[in-house]
């Protein structure tokens, strides 16, 4: 093979033509599956080991057909696969990819932008500041605040811990945290923040886990009383978090209270709104919110409930100069001639960072403000309605407020009933529902939130649980 024949064949891209082709099939495919998502089971079949077993053990050295690769997506791949975006899938937090959100992605998949710089894409940069600033009048939050697109809830708390540090202890950046830094969660707080705080160097030694009230949110009576004993003791209290709408039972920490007690000790307040927070965009539930307007970062993530394909999570501050100043480096390979524009890349860990905010775009303007209100209303009302049938029933007993478009319940036989049940639910493949733990008893989590989702599959589910 001559030197010109081998930079041709590494060159060689599939054609226009064959992509038209496979391109058409895979939007006819995607289009069928979106159409009637329920002929698939929820959840995947099989054991640990299956797919890798009928793989391949090293990849393939000669090019090989499209066809055989869609086929073996269909025959292999789909078998394995959990469908989130089932109107089935009641597991975890409901996610809904919606189609706008999904040509979206196949957009940025084809331009294939780095929003790192405003330069290396400056409609990457523009359309995120758009896309955030837009969001955050919906949640009637101060217009002034720095929004920005990570791909989690998880990512964007690190940044808020970082910043946190940063704010405590400046000789940090160079030095690393001192021994002496403290962090406040409760005892429902996301497993993320904990993380977060031990990747900033905090240790968990140094994280308290407030008590929570009956209603799982956080006591803002412990939180203060547990920052006092910490300040006598010679520690240095410098990050709390809040949640609206916990992951267990979206329960709401009373985040006004517990703004006050941190602006009084200097302390950083993050407010985790990564599923509740969308809720804010309705009318009456806009109490959600409430004191989160004293944060000082918030978190909502459009990959749950606002139909935007995974990953896609809104990190918002009022002090971006702290969050730049705990994460800004020079590097000569990256400098621009570009004055007074934002580089994200100053304000966390990423530097390649993908084009979200188109995806984003395109379902913010194709269903606006009133079709996200018309999705969250129907979600709560399902939700509300399920409860209502399961508190009915003598058999069952809810363990937390149906407030949102989560459910959770167990049977007063007790755990192992109610563990079982969950078994029979996710066995039968119609249904996946997950569970946790709320004052020590295991309790079944049915959370509804898919835009496909519709009275049918609900009152199935129902008739799922009652005939137990």
């Amino acid at each position: 093979m001559t030197d010109h024949t081998i930079a041709s064949a590494a060159n060689a891209d599939m054609s226009a033509e064959e992509f038209r082709r496979h391109g058409k099939t895979l939007i006819d495919w995607i289009a069928a599956y979106l159409d009637d998502p329920r002929k698939y089971p929820v959840l995947a079949s099989g054991r640990p080991g299956d797919l890798r077993h009928r793989l391949p053990a090293t990849a393939p050295v000669e090019r090989e057909p499209m066809e055989q690769i869609l086929r073996d997506f269909d025959q292999l791949v789909m078998p394995m696969v959990t469908h989130w975006n089932h109107p089935r899938f009641f597991a975890y937090f409901s996610i809904s990819s919606s189609a706008p959100g999904i040509l979206g992605e196949l957009l940025t998949a084809a331009l294939d932008a780095n929003a790192m710089l405003w330069k290396s894409c400056p409609a990457a940069t523009e359309l995120e500041q758009t896309t955030v600033a837009w969001i955050l009048d919906w949640l009637g939050l101060p217009p002034e605040w720095f929004g920005m697109i990570v791909d989690s809830a998880s990512n964007a708390v690190l940044q808020a811990v970082v910043a946190a540090r940063q704010r405590a202890e400046p000789e940090s950046r160079a030095q690393g945290p001192s021994r002496r830094l403290v962090a406040y969660v409760s005892e429902h707080t996301h497993s993320s923040v904990e993380k977060a705080a031990i990747a900033a160097g905090v240790g968990r030694s140094n994280i308290r886990h407030i008590g929570v009230d009956t209603r799982f949110g956080m006591r803002a009576d412990a939180l203060a009383e547990t920052i006092r004993l910490d300040l006598s003791n010679g520690l240095k209290p410098f990050f709390a978090a809040a949640t609206v709408g916990t992951t267990s039972s979206t329960a709401i920490d009373p985040v006004a209270e517990i703004a006050e007690i941190c602006r009084e000790n200097g302390i950083w307040l993050h407010v985790d709104g990564a599923y509740g927070g969308t809720f804010g965009v309705l009318p009456e539930c806009r109490h959600f919110l409430n004191g989160v307007e004293r944060a000082d970062s918030f978190v909502v993530n459009p990959h749950k409930v606002m139909m935007v394909p995974l990953d896609c999570s809104l990190f918002y501050t009022r002090a971006p100069e702290m969050v730049r100043a705990a994460f800004a480096l020079e590097a000569e390979y990256l400098k621009t001639d570009v004055h007074g524009a934002v580089d994200y890349m100053d304000y966390g860990l990423a530097l390649g960072r993908r084009f979200r905010a188109l995806k984003l775009w395109f379902v913010l303007r194709y269903f606006g403000r009133e079709g996200l209100v018309a999705v969250l209303r129907k979600s709560m009302k399902m939700a509300a309605w399920l409860g209502e049938r399961i508190s009915g029933d003598a058999r069952f007993e809810l363990v937390a407020p149906v407030n949102m478009g989560l459910v959770c319940f167990r049977l007063r036989q007790g755990d192992e009933a109610t563990r079982e049940l969950m078994k029979r639910i996710n066995d039968s493949g119609a249904f996946f529902v997950s569970h946790t733990a709320l004052g020590g008893r295991f309790a079944i989590r049915v959370a509804i939130g898919n835009i496909r989702t519709e009275w049918r599959d609900v009152e199935e589910l129902w008739a799922a649980i009652a005939g137990s």
